[in-house]
């Protein structure tokens, strides 16, 4: 019997044990269409649960197929949502249903680190929240992540390439060049990003990176903190306050 955190994201379902001293332990990820999940997904899922946590920004009827799943073998599912102030965290949205709980709990797991933190997630998005030392976020940007820009001139112009390509100051052909383009302008977001981080704050304001497409930004800003997992540190934290690493 044990506890478990569960991140439904847009494209993958990510999961982890919660560690009796409120860390996070190794997580495993399941792949879904936005409609249903991998085949085999129910078998891959731990088979004893005491208590589980889900965080989701996943639509109605993949929430729902996970949430039966996972009653069915667990004593307990709790559904985490946004709050306006959390566990030393207060949010700038006057609406906190409008800000996605997986920013929520990325703010979170980067105040339990301590500081001011430029969070960005990379998934089907790309978000930019900044948060200052004393927890108070100040707000956000959201933009199309290189890989749904990609997915989104290809399903207008067939001919271009979905994947592939390097990124180049100039590319010599179309992959590279899309690859260039897309990731360049994630990269010119979070410059811009940070640069508006520093003015609002006075001081720069370190950048940290989450989500399933951090590792191909991560090369490009080499004093970026990276944590893939940032969500469940976060979702972590939100089941139990104040206990536990960042």
């Amino acid at each position: 019997m044990s506890e478990w955190l569960f991140d439904l994201g847009n494209s993958r379902l990510k999961f982890a044990p919660l560690l009796d001293d409120g860390r996070v332990g190794e997580m495993a990820g399941i792949e879904h269409d936005g409609l249903a999940f991998a085949a085999d997904w129910e078998a891959r899922l731990p088979p004893r649960i005491e208590a589980a946590h889900v965080a989701s920004v996943a639509s109605d009827a993949l929430r729902t197929r996970l949430l039966e799943a996972l009653a069915a073998r667990s004593g307990r599912v709790d559904v985490a949502r946004t709050q306006s102030r959390r566990d030393g965290l207060e949010i700038a949205y006057a609406d906190p249903s409008r800000l996605g709980v997986d920013r929520f709990l990325a703010l979170l797991a980067a105040h339990a680190r301590g500081g001011a933190w430029l969070v960005a997630g990379v998934g089907t998005a790309l978000t930019v929240d900044l948060l200052d030392a004393a927890g108070r976020h100040v707000g956000g940007r959201i933009a199309p992540s290189p890989t749904l820009m990609r997915e989104a001139l290809h399903g207008r112009a067939r001919q271009l390439p979905v994947e592939g390509g390097r990124y180049l100051p100039f590319a010599g052909d179309t992959d590279d060049a899309l690859a260039s383009g897309c990731l360049g302008a994630a990269l010119g977001l979070l410059a811009h990003s940070r640069d508006a981080a520093a003015q609002r704050l006075g001081a720069p304001v370190p950048l940290l990176l989450h989500g399933g497409g951090a590792a191909a930004l991560a090369p490009h800003l080499e004093d970026a903190v990276t944590e893939p997992a940032l969500v469940l540190h976060g979702l972590a934290r939100w089941a139990r306050p104040g206990v536990g690493g960042p």
